[in-house]
């Protein structure tokens, strides 16, 4: 008995023991990291804006497309260029400063009241139809309110952006708690978690998907926002370089504006995107088990 023990321990060792060099490629392959199949459409996505540039640059030199009303692009980087580094600096830099303030203001308030009215279908009854009322409101109507309460200093600019934020992020939160599986609310119910366990461990991370989509649109609201924040009588920031711009003729000022607010949307849209993809890489969807495949 003892001697067939020590057989089946000594095979066990044998199978345990670690590859020779001949035998350890195949199982580096195997747990080499897959391509990335969308690589040559990620790429293609980041070429298609400079070519739609280089598209219009050579219209406009052609004649076909009016150098008034569009300006080429080299037009447009000559603009910017003659402004200085360190005032452009400045412009773009009071808008980031803004936008940052605001959307965190508006996104943290959001966070709290919409788990509120989640969790809480007396406040959400009590609060949605006044909440859906002032969504509906546009954003240049709130300036001159604004206005009136807070005069021509920040807190009206930050205001108002923070309000841009606000409704996609609460609209988003009381969605994903709403929408969170039944049979996971009583699987924490079953094994007696309590009301704090049971948002932290279950609800929380269920409906974190859609309030990351919520968090992205209103990041977008609030670069649109900021736009007409700055029309509050500033003197600084991308709004006021289309202001500018318009009310001096200029269409190579506004197109370099609209430029600059479209790269900076993008860049904080994929840095809130890479948090997202941090935060969320437990996901099994159905599209990562698609791009697994066809990595195969």
């Amino acid at each position: 008995m003892s001697r067939t023990v020590r057989q089946i321990s000594i095979a066990a060792d044998d199978s345990l023991a670690l590859p020779n060099r001949g035998s350890a490629e195949p199982v580096r392959r195997a747990l080499a990291r897959p391509r990335d199949p969308l690589r040559p459409w990620r790429i293609a996505g980041l070429a298609l804006p400079f070519g739609f540039l280089a598209v219009v640059e050579v219209l406009v030199r052609l004649s076909v497309l009016p150098e008034h009303l569009v300006p080429a692009p080299s037009a447009i980087a000559q603009t910017l260029w003659e402004l200085g580094g360190v005032r452009l600096g400045r412009h773009i830099g009071a808008s980031c400063v803004r936008v940052l303030a605001g959307f965190g203001l508006g996104a943290a308030l959001a966070l709290l009241l919409g788990a509120a009215m989640g969790l809480s279908r007396r406040l959400d009854a009590l609060l949605d139809p006044a909440f859906q009322a002032l969504r509906a409101i546009p954003s240049l109507a709130w300036v001159p309110i604004l206005l009136l309460w807070m005069g021509i200093d920040e807190a009206p600019k930050i205001t108002l952006i923070a309000i841009g934020a606000f409704f996609p992020v609460q609209l988003s939160v009381v969605a994903g708690i709403r929408d969170v599986d039944r049979k996971l609310i009583e699987l924490g119910e079953v094994n007696r978690l309590d009301q704090r366990a049971l948002f932290t461990r279950i609800l929380l991370p269920a409906s974190l998907p859609q309030i990351f989509t919520g968090l992205r649109t209103g990041l977008s609201l609030a670069w649109m926002f900021m736009v007409a924040a700055e029309l509050i009588a500033a003197t600084r920031g991308l709004g006021y370089l289309l202001s500018d711009g318009r009310e001096t003729g200029r269409p190579d000022l506004v197109f370099g504006a609209i430029l600059l607010l479209a790269l900076l949307g993008k860049l904080s849209d994929s840095v809130l995107k890479a948090i997202e993809t941090h935060t969320l890489s437990w996901r099994d969807t159905a599209t990562d088990q698609r791009s697994s495949r066809s990595a195969r």
